[in-house]
Order: C-alpha cells, then structure tokens, then sequence
C-alpha cells in the first residue's frame, strides 16, 4: 500500500508541475466545462476524440478558429490541461492570436524554422480569429515565398475547430456568457 500511496504522490507532482510550468492563460480550463449550448457551432464527437490526445501521438496539429470572445483561449488551454494530464504536454505547443498581426519576412524565416523543426516530432494548437482559408494572405501570399511552405508544415493531416456562431445576430461573447466582459471593464 505504501507503494502505491508514493507511486500516486509522484503522479500527482509531476501532473501539477507539468500544469505549473505550462502557464496557461486559463488554467481552469478543463474539457468538462465546455458549454455546447451556448449558441456556437460545436462539433461535440470531434471534441471528445481530440480529449483522448491521439492528435498528439500522431502528431497533428489542431487549427481553433473563430471570432473574439468565441471561447478558442478557453478550449486550447482545455486541451493543453488534458496533455498535461496525460503527461503530453512538452510536446505540446499553443499559439493564441495565430496571425493576428502579419509577420515581418524575419518572422516568417522563424515561424518556416519553428514549424519545420517540429513536423512529425509534436503537435501544435492554433488559435486563430481568421479561418484557415484565410492564413495564406496574412502570411503575405503570393509576395511571399515561405507563405506556401509555413502553410504545407502546418496543414497536413490536421484537425479544425471553427467555432461560429449559430444566431449571429444575437450572437453573444462567451466573456458575457460568463460574466466576465463586466468584470474586465472594472
């Protein structure tokens, strides 16, 4: 018993270290917590196969898309909490605001580097408010020759989340779902 009672504590410690030194933006995130019913377009059976983190021993990359507030921070940091449970997680890496800014040609030779290095050996998460169609062009498109190449390391064999909006008209933040929108204005 006493084995397993140290077995346990050394799992434990090292499932929260893994979560400490992952500083996620949201470490309350969990999976279970994801709201289904909140007006968005969510694809419940994909989501519950990505919990398993497959992706990750396959090495695929997972593409989060969707507007501001949608919840893509949220659902990242979920499954980044799920790999550290399933001690996957430096393995994992997550890039939130992907393309939100359009990198300098530097920046791009980095990125090509980055994702290069970590084809077939990790998985990657992108958060992204514009659609994957839309990747291209702010990657510099056609005046840029790395735009294709960024794009052939990252989009081969992946999973895509777009998280849209059922009603858009009466479309509503997760942040004011949740009541955190007020609390940020403070």
């Amino acid at each position: 018993m006493l084995v397993d009672i140290e077995y346990s504590n050394r799992k434990n410690n090292r499932q929260k270290r893994l979560i400490r030194n992952a500083g996620f933006d949201q470490p309350e995130a969990s999976i279970m917590d994801i709201n289904y019913t909140s007006g968005r377009k969510l694809n419940k059976d994909l989501i519950n196969r990505l919990v398993t983190c497959e992706y990750i021993s396959e090495h695929r990359n997972l593409f989060i898309t969707g507007a501001t507030g949608c919840g893509k921070t949220y659902m990242a940091c979920a499954f980044g909490m799920e790999a550290c449970k399933q001690y996957f997680n430096p393995v994992v890496l997550i890039l939130d605001e992907w393309l939100l800014l359009k990198p300098t040609d530097s920046e791009q030779r980095d990125i090509f580097e980055l994702l290069h290095r970590r084809r077939k050996k990790s998985s990657t998460i992108f958060c992204s408010q514009y659609e994957f169609e839309e990747w291209y062009d702010q990657l510099g498109g056609d005046a840029s020759p790395l735009a294709d190449a960024i794009i052939d390391r990252i989009a081969h064999d992946s999973y895509r989340i777009n998280i849209t909006s059922i009603d858009a008209e009466h479309d509503r933040s997760m942040r004011e779902v949740y009541g955190l929108a007020k609390n940020l204005r403070e």
